[in-house]
C-alpha cells in the first residue's frame, strides 16, 4: 500500500493558488484512477484506488499548510505504512514554473507543509514530488504570491505540468522513486547552451624563419667583385 497527499490549504479562497499545486496533482491522480476524495478521516479528505496490483489511499490534509504533517501521521500510523510508502506533492518556490523534481529524502527546504510532515513523523525519509512555482517578482511578499493565483500564461503551463506531475505519481508507485526521478527531474528543464568554439590566436611567425629566406648580403657583394 501506498498513501500519496498533496500538500495545499482548504476552501474555495485558496482553489487554484500557488500554494494549492499538490492538491491539484493528487486530484488529477484520482480522475486518471477513477477515485474520488468523497471521504473524511485523518483530518483530511482521502480516496482509495488501485494502481497496478497495489492499493493507494490519496489524502488532502485539512489543517492548512502549515499543519499538514498531523494528518500525514495519523494516516501512516493506521495503515501502518512505513515512511517509504509515503509520497508528499507540494509547490517549490525555487523550481520555475513547469518544472519537476522528485526527492526521495532530505531538509524540507523551506517548504512548511513538508517541515511539519517531517517534525511528525520525526523522520526525513519519504518521497516528494516538487512542483515548480519560481520566485515572487521583486517587491512582492512571499506569502502574497504563494497564495496568489498564476497569470494567464502560467496558467497554461500549470495546467500542462499539473497532468505530467499526475502521470508521474502513478510511474512513482509502479516504478519506484529512482526510476521516477530518472524520467521526470529533466522535465522542464531548458536544454545545455551549445559551446561556442572560440577562435583560435593566430601562430606568429618566427624571425628566425624570415631570416632564411633573406639573401645573403656577402654573396650578394662576391657576386658583383666577381662581375
Amino acid at each position: 500500500m501506498k498513501l500519496i497527499v498533496g500538500l495545499g490549504n482548504p476552501g474555495k479562497k485558496y482553489e487554484q493558488t500557488r500554494h494549492n499545486v499538490g492538491f491539484d496533482v493528487v486530484a488529477k491522480v484520482a480522475a486518471l484512477t477513477s477515485a474520488s476524495p468523497s471521504k473524511t478521516r485523518f483530518e483530511g479528505e482521502f480516496a482509495e484506488a488501485m494502481i497496478g496490483s497495489e492499493k493507494v489511499v490519496m489524502l488532502w490534509p485539512q489543517t492548512y499548510m502549515n499543519a499538514s504533517g498531523q494528518s500525514v501521521r495519523k494516516a501512516i500510523d493506521f495503515f501502518k505504512l512505513a515512511d517509504q510508502d509515503l509520497l508528499v506533492v507540494c509547490d517549490d518556490l525555487d523550481l520555475p514554473v513547469g518544472r519537476l523534481r522528485f526527492k526521495k529524502d532530505g531538509s524540507a527546504g523551506g517548504q512548511k507543509g513538508i517541515a511539519d510532515t517531517i517534525r511528525h513523523l520525526r523522520s526525513e525519509s519519504f518521497s516528494r514530488l516538487k512542483v515548480g512555482i519560481g520566485r515572487p517578482p521583486a517587491g512582492w511578499e512571499t506569502a502574497d504570491y504563494v497564495l496568489g493565483r498564476f497569470g494567464n500564461k502560467e496558467a497554461e503551463t500549470i495546467e500542462t505540468i499539473t497532468t505530467t506531475a499526475a502521470k508521474a505519481v502513478i510511474d512513482w508507485v509502479n516504478l519506484g522513486v529512482v526510476e521516477a526521478m530518472n524520467h521526470y527531474n529533466s522535465v522542464g528543464k531548458p536544454p545545455p547552451k551549445p559551446k561556442v568554439k572560440r577562435p583560435q590566436p593566430k601562430q606568429q611567425q618566427n624571425p628566425a624563419d624570415d631570416a632564411t629566406d633573406a639573401p645573403d648580403p656577402s654573396e650578394s657583394s662576391a657576386k658583383r667583385n666577381k662581375d
